[in-house]
């Protein structure tokens, strides 16, 4: 077994941040399949970021392509990429600062942002619950006072995108049998042969997580994880949350 940040995964599965490395040349192939979701993230995240900001934190920012669009559409002069894949970090855009740090070292910088996105499931890479819970708190500590968090989650419950009999299997488990590690999964990408440690999340789970490090939910969405449209139901979709201190 691999020990992911006190989590045992399968022997064959990559802890995190290796496993960007090797997928960071088809990182950008990778997420043009997904092009219609994470577009749709990114525009309810330009629409709802306050007014006058001016500084951006990506935790978990991949290539440095999608903090890159938020910020130009958004008019945000600086960014800062927070990634600890070097392979990833060798694409950043010019003109950025990064940390080359594991979002559970958020605690060790410095700064002030209106600005903090974690988004396509980052805080799924995080084990255990705890050290999720402390990356929030800690977004918090370096979010400006009129600042927003956004992040998205890969949603437990999604129907619409892995299947009606899994779900439901997932419904049972967890009434059944509560717990921080049912919604454990790895994470493959099967073209690359790679495979590491995720975690998909209920509303209920995240809610938990924002309580304990003093973060408020202001609103979600539910967003399609194939199209990108936006979804009465929390079983159609991903979860996109808008969070303040």
């Amino acid at each position: 077994m691999v020990r992911v940040r006190g989590v045992n995964i399968a022997a064959t599965s990559l802890d995190p941040v290796a496993a960007y490395d090797r997928i960071a040349a088809s990182f950008p192939r990778l997420s043009e399949q997904r092009r219609a979701y994470l577009d749709a993230v990114e525009r309810l995240v330009v629409c709802a970021i306050p007014a006058h900001s001016h500084s951006l934190l990506d935790i978990g920012a991949g290539d440095g392509s999608r903090a890159r669009r938020i910020a130009q559409a958004a008019g945000l002069q600086e960014v800062v990429l927070l990634e600890p894949s070097v392979s990833m970090r060798q694409n950043f855009p010019a003109g950025v600062t990064a940390w080359p740090v594991r979002a559970e070292d958020l605690h060790l910088q410095q700064g002030r942002f209106e600005v903090i996105v974690c988004l396509w499931n980052v805080l799924g890479h995080i084990f255990p619950a705890n050290a999720r819970s402390e990356v929030l708190r800690q977004c918090a500590h370096l979010l400006a006072p009129v600042g927003r968090i956004f992040v998205d989650v890969n949603h437990r419950y999604n129907a619409r995108h892995y299947g009606i009999l899994p779900t439901a299997w997932r419904l049972v488990r967890d009434s059944v049998a509560p717990g921080e590690t049912n919604g454990d999964v790895v994470v493959r990408w099967q073209a690359q042969d790679v495979s590491t440690a995720g975690h998909v999340f209920t509303h209920r789970e995240f809610a938990g997580l924002c309580r304990s490090a003093g973060v408020t939910i202001e609103r979600r969405f539910v967003v399609d994880y194939a199209t990108g449209a936006l979804r009465r139901w929390s079983f159609e979709g991903n979860l996109l949350y808008v969070l303040r201190a």
